[in-house]
């Protein structure tokens, strides 16, 4: 059972009256990452590539980061790991690389589900590259991904299918696993935005079988910085947008320039904290999990499940008390029998009140939450929901406490009430 007053004690930030309820956005950082960038720059701060002691250490550092990640994806090979400024901003980049295998006529697919840095880059290069983009739709009624129009939208000539691991609006869990297979079946790559499932449930590219994969550090409790994994062999084989001394092997043939080396010392931290997670409080996992995992990559996947059960009991919850609100309307799944198909992430809607009115009088109240389109423009317009007002989102991780879902309950009621007798 996870002892959340020592989890707590972890994160500074939450030492203070604020209820952070803005996690889809990002997450509180673990004291072990500002260590980690505490003692970088401090210590290590130098470019990459020297000969002297600061650079040798500082190399060291970052090899250790990206083993680390690799760990916590269960990648084959740390040569798989990149790291970036942001999800976004690899995206974009390796877009360029993977459109140098396109032709005209070519097809990418993309869904209404994501987020548009999902989305984007690949309409930039179908746009440039003369491909044809195949949309899949939704379910409205729950928000899900109809995997029957994903499989239909598949021919001869798709090159790409982009797909999100989970819906940063709407809280939705795909089956990327067989969006991969059918991806596959065409003969087609598939890219997976995992930065919304990162902070919530256990990653496992080699099962998965996917050919790129995004997160950002920023949202499972690092600092602002992006992770793209990509198999090796395809990062062996694309053709990198680089400077010309830079390496010609995967990965720094796609990390552009300096990296922030301070902030990936920091990813280190946060996957520290983690593995402390899971050694602490996740041993009874430990037997059915070692008969493929050891060290580190053990700890992790303990640590996610640990942060897995711990945050089933928190969205049951979240969806009871949203669902008690007289005049919120919610998005997604309701369903409390389903609530494993979904993260904790929540958007609604409470009559009276525009989102971002009302996420400034829960703010008065101590909580950060998020209002707006959080950037899934095509599932706010394929659910007619205004594009710019949006929603209201809440959205939990495993610091989060019952005490603080039965606070917003209290708030909410008493704010619906209001409307209601004006």
């Amino acid at each position: 059972m996870l002892d959340l007053d020592a989890v707590r004690a972890h994160f500074p930030a939450l030492n203070t009256d604020a209820i952070f309820f803005d996690n889809p956005g990002g997450t509180q950082v673990a004291q072990g990452v500002l260590r980690r960038m505490q003692q970088y720059l401090l210590n290590t701060n130098a470019n990459h590539g020297g000969a002297f002691t600061t650079s040798l250490r500082s190399d060291s550092v970052v090899y250790e980061a990206r083993q680390a990640v690799a760990d916590f994806l269960n990648a084959a090979h740390p040569e798989e790991i990149i790291f970036g400024q942001n999800m976004t901003s690899l995206t974009l980049h390796i877009s360029r690389c993977l459109a140098l295998l396109l032709q005209p006529g070519d097809e990418i697919v993309v869904t209404r589900l994501d987020h548009d840095a999902n989305i984007a880059p690949w309409l930039h290069i179908a746009r440039d590259h003369g491909c044809t983009v195949r949309w899949v739709d939704i379910h409205p009624d729950d928000c899900t991904l109809d995997m029957q129009d994903l499989e239909s939208q598949l021919t001869p000539r798709t090159r790409l299918v982009a797909i999100g691991y989970a819906s940063n609006a709407m809280g939705t869990i795909n089956d990327v696993k067989r969006a991969v297979e059918l991806a596959h079946e065409v003969g087609a790559l598939c890219f997976i935005d995992a930065v919304q499932y990162a902070p919530h449930r256990a990653i496992d590219v080699q099962d998965l079988d996917c050919d790129l994969l995004a997160c950002s550090a920023y949202k499972f409790f690092g600092p602002h910085t992006g992770i793209l994994y990509g198999k090796l062999d395809l990062l062996k084989q694309l053709v990198a947008y680089k400077v010309r001394p830079a390496d010609n092997e995967p990965p720094g043939k796609f990390e552009t320039g300096t990296q922030s080396f301070e902030s990936i010392a920091g990813v280190l931290g946060a996957l520290e904290y983690l593995s402390w997670l899971g050694t602490t409080f996740g041993t009874e996992f430990t037997h059915q999990l070692r008969e493929r995992f050891s060290g580190r990559r053990l700890a992790l996947r303990q640590a996610m499940e640990v942060i897995t059960a711990h945050e089933h009991e928190l969205s049951l919850a979240l969806l009871a008390t949203l669902k008690s609100v007289p005049g919120l309307t919610l998005y997604g799944i309701a369903d409390l029998e389903r609530i494993d198909e979904r993260v904790p992430t929540f958007s609604f809607a409470l009559a009276g009140w525009q989102p971002r009115q009302l996420a400034e009088r829960l703010a008065v109240e101590n909580f950060n939450v998020w209002s707006g389109n959080y950037y899934a423009l095509e599932v706010m317009k394929r659910l007619n929901i205004d594009e710019q007002g949006g929603l209201l989102r809440v959205g939990l991780v495993h610091y989060n406490t019952h005490a603080e879902i039965e606070r917003l309950r209290e708030t909410l009621l008493t704010l619906a009430q209001e409307r209601s007798q004006e």
